[in-house]
């Protein structure tokens, strides 16, 4: 009778293992990113053995604009993306889907995220000159939430303000540098290089630091079935900042591989300070709500704890 029993039990455990899933496949995390700087810290903690050393496999999925990015997302095939709050709340308008965890980068009083350019021959040398001017921008992001805000608090009438969508960056960038365009928002380091080529800094958001970021969100899905997994590759990106701000002039090769920074500017960019282990504020939430109602992007209001987490921060 007793042998019996434990025959059962052995049967059960093997049974109960066998539909448990494997710890390897737990710990995959799959990031989608953007070919921005803001990328280099999940860059670096790959090279550099971080989330390895945490104990976390993580695949970088790059794509080339948010539209691409956010289709491998609402398909599943990636568990996290860079991405910002903006696009944080449209994904949650209906019911909670992903939640920010950690800035990626932010904007402060002296180094810009995003430029508002004119090209070369456009005659455009002040805010003024950009009123009715479409200025090409990632319609429905932080860029477009940016440029509203700076170009309102430079006194601009929102009535004035005109915009046309260009999703990917690449094509922005090359619009401006033909004159296909007369104005784009541009971020760094891709800024830098149009104003070599003559474009014209109209404005940037140094002005208004608040409002521009990125962030790391994950799925909520993948938040509560692999908690643990997400601590880890947020713990490998801490490793990664303190690394990148300590020694600036290191990643110059992988920047040049990864082809975040333009060749001809490899040599003299300076990296921008990322920022360490920290969310968005709950005034940042509540601004970036407002303006994402005004657009009609979102038709209610939305809870911060449905969207921004910080309890998975090392």
């Amino acid at each position: 009778m007793m042998r019996r029993f434990w025959q059962i039990v052995l049967v059960f455990g093997v049974l109960l293992t066998a539909c448990t899933p494997k710890a390897s496949q737990q710990q995959k995390v799959r990031i989608a990113v953007l070919p921005v700087i803001d990328a280099l810290p999940i860059y670096v903690a790959q090279q550099e053995g971080y989330f390895k050393e945490q104990g976390v496999e993580v695949e970088i999925v790059p794509v080339l604009s948010a539209p691409e990015r956010d289709q491998l997302m609402q398909s599943g095939q990636v568990d996290s993306i860079l991405t910002e709050v903006v696009v944080n709340m449209i994904y949650n308008k209906e019911t909670p889907q992903i939640k920010t965890v950690r800035f990626l980068r932010t904007t402060t009083v002296t180094t810009p995220m995003f430029r508002i350019l004119a090209s070369k021959d456009s005659g455009i040398n002040t805010v003024a000159d950009l009123a009715g001017v479409p200025i090409a921008i990632s319609e429905g992001t932080v860029i477009e939430y940016m440029t509203d805000r700076v170009l309102e608090k430079a006194g601009m009438a929102p009535t004035d303000i005109a915009k046309v969508a260009v999703p990917k960056i690449s094509d922005r960038m090359a619009f401006l540098d033909s004159g296909q365009v007369q104005a784009a928002v541009m971020p760094d380091p891709l800024a830098s290089l149009s104003i070599k080529n003559g474009a014209r800094v109209i404005i940037d958001d140094t002005s208004y630091p608040e409002v521009s970021h990125s962030v790391l969100a994950f799925r909520i899905e993948t938040l509560n079935q692999q908690g643990e997994a997400v601590r880890k590759v947020l713990a490998g990106i801490e490793q990664a900042v303190t690394a990148i701000n300590g020694d600036k002039t290191r990643w110059n090769g992988l920047l040049a591989e990864l082809k975040l920074v333009p060749e001809p500017l490899l040599k003299d960019y300076v990296l921008p300070d990322y920022p360490l282990a920290s969310v968005p504020s709950e005034e940042q939430f509540a601004d970036a709500m407002q303006w994402a109602r005004e657009k009609g992007l979102i038709q209610k209001d939305l809870q911060y704890a449905d969207c921004v987490d910080a309890s998975f921060l090392p």
